[in-house]
């Protein structure tokens, strides 16, 4: 598969009161492109919460390098970099046409839904996933 993305427009609702791209909402438009591979893989979280599990975020680390604002159109990548047993850890980032706005390094583990532990990774999800690796 070649590189995974999604195009997201930036609406007024998505800027501060500077006019520029909230800096939470970079995370929000990550999320929504992890989402989509996840769906354009063949799996959906309501199938994944149908076996008690689901993703959460363990951890990031982001930069942020340029500001967005409204009316841009952004390119928004989702990249697996790693799949272990329990975590998929995804390299992010963010694009207004080649310019690099933000770039980050998501942990994303599976998690039992009832018990809020780490649980493992389904193996046709894990195989799903390790297609598109790099």
């Amino acid at each position: 598969m070649s590189e995974f993305f999604i195009r997201i427009r930036v609406y007024l609702e998505d800027t501060d009161a500077g006019g520029i791209v909230y800096y939470v909402n970079y995370l929000k438009f990550m999320e929504r492109a992890r989402t989509e591979l996840l769906r354009s893989l063949g799996s959906e979280f309501s199938e994944l919460y149908s076996k008690r599990l689901q993703f959460v975020v363990h951890s990031l680390e982001a930069q942020y390098r340029k500001p967005a604002q409204a009316d841009d159109e952004l390119i928004i990548t989702a990249h697996v970099e790693k799949i272990a047993r329990t975590y998929i850890l995804f390299a992010q980032q963010v694009r207004r046409g080649e310019e690099l706005m933000c770039e980050a390094k998501i942990k994303v583990a599976c998690v039992d839904a009832d018990k809020l532990k780490p649980a493992p990774i389904p193996e046709q999800l894990q195989q799903q996933f390790a297609a598109v690796t790099a």
